[in-house]
């Protein structure tokens, strides 16, 4: 019971952690989604998510990190803050999502649904993205609202981590939702192997190389 509690952890990051990554991630969702943005408000959003970000792998009761990686921890290694890659996409909700198991890094197969599509622009480049809800995160008060983007890129496995990187989202309003790689960050089994991930879909694989968000571990 002990090991599956642990296992389970990597799905959702912890809860407190979590939280505290929403509550600096909902700072930016407004000022985006209403064109008041400037580069200095989504730079300090950034900032802030990082900082915290760092509290939570510093924290004993948080950390995923094994314990000797902890006690040497000053900070994630990550990218330069770019707003280029803070989109808002347009949004398209699945009308009939199928639940499906997804693949993660044991054998584990917790059950997710494709909620919708994300349609996005980077440098004049045009992609899509599923975004998936957790089955189990949506019974949760607390996480009802909450999505989860998995992806991997071009540089995954050389700049970025090789088995993907994870956004959380909330459940947009409308029809578009902001989507910034800056606050993407890598699965827990990136730093300790007690941990079950899930791995990003095939179809969530994007032909450019993200140069944000959090970069690989080693």
């Amino acid at each position: 019971m002990i090991q599956l509690k642990k296992i389970n952890l990597c799905l959702s990051f912890k809860n407190h952690f979590m939280k505290n990554i929403f509550k600096v991630f909902v700072f930016l969702i407004p000022m985006v989604s209403f064109g008041q943005s400037s580069f200095e408000e989504i730079i300090k959003s950034n900032q802030e998510f990082q900082m915290q970000m760092n509290k939570d792998y510093a924290d004993e009761k948080h950390s995923p990190l094994k314990e000797e990686d902890r006690l040497n921890f000053k900070s994630l290694p990550f990218f330069e803050i770019d707003t280029s890659f803070c989109v808002n996409a347009k949004f398209e909700k699945d009308k009939k999502p199928k639940a499906f198991a997804m693949k993660t890094t044991t054998d584990r197969a917790p059950i997710y649904a494709i909620y919708g599509t994300a349609y996005f622009s980077i440098n004049g480049k045009e992609f899509e993205l599923k975004i998936y809800q957790s089955h189990n995160l949506r019974e949760k008060e607390e996480y009802k609202n909450h999505l989860f983007l998995p992806f991997t890129d071009l540089s995954s496995g050389e700049e970025s981590y090789g088995g993907g990187r994870f956004i959380d989202l909330l459940i947009p309003e409308g029809d578009s939702i902001i989507i910034d790689f800056n606050k993407a960050y890598n699965p827990y089994c990136a730093y300790n192997y007690k941990y079950s991930c899930p791995i990003p879909p095939r179809a969530n694989f994007i032909k450019i190389k993200v140069l944000a968000g959090v970069k690989s571990p080693h």
